[in-house]
């Protein structure tokens, strides 16, 4: 995990962990979200690509999550991909993306709790074994027999 003290322009992401404003790369286009009479003549969608391995201060594990998480948001030449058009303005939108941005690497930073293998006790076992002959008996009861009184 980098170590370095974030620059003063800097675009924090969580604590600790930074990306400069060069390598951050915005695009709009026409948005087909809200804008009344202007949706069709003003270019509010933004659009917002990273690189993941330009974000500073994220282990490698994290990165590695950070690539789980993003799914499909996360393009063949290793970018992130966010985009946005739910606002009327390119600079909601665009606030709207980098929000996105930052969800997704507060929960890459989170590594899974890791999961404790637990012996089921006999007792639970039985009762268990118990209520599926109660089901079994029941659902045989239902049953129609030749010879039993129709």
């Amino acid at each position: 995990m980098d170590t370095q003290p974030t620059p003063d322009n800097a675009l924090e992401l969580a604590p600790g962990v930074w990306i400069a404003p060069s390598e951050v790369k915005f695009s709009f286009s026409r948005s087909s979200g809200p804008g009344g009479q202007a949706v069709n003549k003003l270019s509010t969608k933004a659009e917002l690509r990273v690189e993941v391995r330009s974000i500073v201060g994220l282990s490698d594990s994290a990165q590695t999550r950070l690539r789980r998480l993003a799914g499909r948001r996360l393009t063949q030449r290793d970018e992130l991909l966010f985009q946005a058009d739910t606002h009327r303005s390119q600079l909601e939108n665009k606030r709207a993306c980098i929000d996105r941005l930052r969800a997704l690497v507060v929960d890459a930073l989170n590594p899974p709790k890791p999961r404790k293998a637990r012996r089921i006790s006999r007792a639970m076992i039985l009762k268990r074994l118990d209520a599926k002959r109660k089901r079994a008996d029941k659902k045989s009861a239902r049953r129609w027999r030749p010879g039993a009184s129709d």
